[in-house]
C-alpha cells in the first residue's frame, strides 16, 4: 500500500472537511491502514516545495508525485468526502 501525501493550511475550511471525511472513513472501518503525511503549507514549506507548481488549492492530495484531489472554491463536503474516498481506493489499490 502507498502513502499520501495531503498539502494543507491551518485554518482552511476545506482542510477541515478532509480531515472530516477521513475521520467518517476510518470510523466506518474504510482502510484504517492508509497511511497519510500531511504538510502544512506554511509551517513547512521546504518539504512542500517539490510540489511546488502543482497546485494551488489545498488541501491537494497527491500519490507518488501525482495529484489525485485539489480542492476547488465551493467544494462541498460530499465532493471532498468522494476525492478522499478515491484517494484511500487508489492508496489501496497499489
Amino acid at each position: 500500500m502507498k502513502h499520501l501525501i495531503m498539502i494543507e493550511m491551518e485554518g482552511c475550511p476545506y482542510c477541515a472537511n478532509a480531515h472530516r471525511a477521513m475521520d467518517a472513513l476510518r470510523a466506518e472501518g474504510y482502510d484504517e491502514d492508509v497511511c497519510v503525511i500531511f504538510l502544512d503549507e506554511n509551517k513547512q514549506p521546504e518539504q512542500v516545495q517539490p510540489f511546488a507548481g502543482e497546485y494551488y488549492y489545498v488541501p491537494s492530495i497527491f500519490m507518488d508525485g501525482e495529484k489525485l484531489y485539489e480542492a476547488q472554491p465551493g467544494d462541498s463536503y460530499d465532493k471532498i468526502y468522494a476525492a478522499v474516498k478515491r484517494a484511500f481506493d487508489a492508496a489501496r489499490a497499489d
